[in-house]
């Protein structure tokens, strides 16, 4: 059922350092970038492997008042059917925070919770989302 981890994302306060450690430094490779609905930048995608990224979200100041933590955003699993995924969830009484919806990258998504409330992202990959390039 799940694939593998699609990626791990964190809200960052200054993207040139967080490109500069991840890139530079660690020698992950920036992917490719999505804008919001006013093409302002929104996230930056650092290439792991085939298939697997860091999302790395802008934090404008605007956006601390509604998610004021830096850091760890959510984790995301890749998985092979989202429709199956989200049977199994439904099956063990988890209650979906949002049901199957295409993502800005056009991949399919819906999300939990874990026990402790930490946002948890299933991801199946669309063949003409920019993941499925890289």
């Amino acid at each position: 059922m799940i694939k593998g981890i699609g990626h791990i994302a964190y809200n960052v306060l200054d993207m040139n350092k967080s490109l500069h450690f991840y890139c530079e430094v660690l020698g992950l490779e920036k992917a490719f970038e999505i804008h919001d609905e006013q093409d302002n930048p929104w996230i930056v995608y650092i290439k792991i492997n085939k298939n697997q990224f860091i999302e790395l979200f802008y934090t404008h100041d605007e956006k601390i008042k509604e998610r004021p933590v830096i850091g760890y955003s959510h984790l995301c699993f890749e998985v092979d059917d989202i429709y199956i995924m989200k049977e199994q969830l439904i099956a063990h009484n988890i209650k979906l925070d949002v049901d199957i919806i295409q993502g800005k990258d056009k991949n399919l998504q819906c999300w939990v919770k874990d026990p402790d409330g930490n946002p948890i992202e299933f991801m199946q990959i669309s063949e003409n989302a920019p993941q499925s390039k890289y």
